[in-house]
């Protein structure tokens, strides 16, 4: 299974669905693999950004570090497709059906964001 499946592998029953939106904060429902998945690749993307810092330390040429940075970068990338997707399908859409537009409105900030 590919961590893009494993990711979209969520709890959508009616009663949680994706995102509960009661009164306080919103959460949002993945799945044990989802979760690990996400933790896992973040992980991965923290010891990157050691890596980073160590080769500040180490005095790296600036093209290696640059080009480290670059893959940090699209790493943190790729975990933002990954959840903006799930979103998408599950926590919008549900939100759509309920009658919450303002849900596109959060999802156009929430985009814009990302694309910075």
């Amino acid at each position: 299974m590919s961590e893009e499946t494993i990711l979209l592998d969520h709890t959508t029953d009616q009663e949680s669905g994706c995102c509960s939106h009661g009164e306080g904060a919103r959460k949002s429902h993945h799945s044990e693999k989802a979760k690990h998945n996400l933790i896992s690749r973040l992980n991965r993307i923290e010891g990157q950004v050691r890596g980073l810092k160590g080769l500040i330390e180490k005095d790296t040429y600036c093209d290696d570090v640059l080009n480290q940075i670059a893959s940090v970068q699209s790493a943190l990338n790729g975990v933002g497709k990954l959840l903006l997707e799930h979103h998408m399908k599950s926590c919008v859409v549900e939100r759509i059906q309920e009658g919450d537009i303002e849900v596109l409105t959060e999802l156009m900030t929430t985009m814009n964001k990302l694309m910075k």
